[in-house]
């Protein structure tokens, strides 16, 4: 699954670790989530969408 997260992130020239700490996860997970190693959970996505003001569909897209 394709994300926009390290984009979103950069844009608040935010760290891996501090979006890890806003959505209470690891920073190897927000990693594996960037780089496509891992899906997350749906509470987990839900937290990323409402931090960056954004639908899961903005956020997240199917790759194939």
């Amino acid at each position: 699954m394709k994300n926009r997260i390290t984009e979103l992130r950069a844009e608040h020239a935010w760290t891996q670790a501090d979006l890890a700490k806003r959505i209470g996860v690891s920073r190897q997970t927000i990693n594996a989530i960037e780089t496509g190693k891992f899906d997350p959970s749906l509470p987990v996505a839900f937290r990323l969408a409402r931090l960056f003001s954004l639908t899961i569909e903005d956020l997240f897209t199917d790759d194939q």
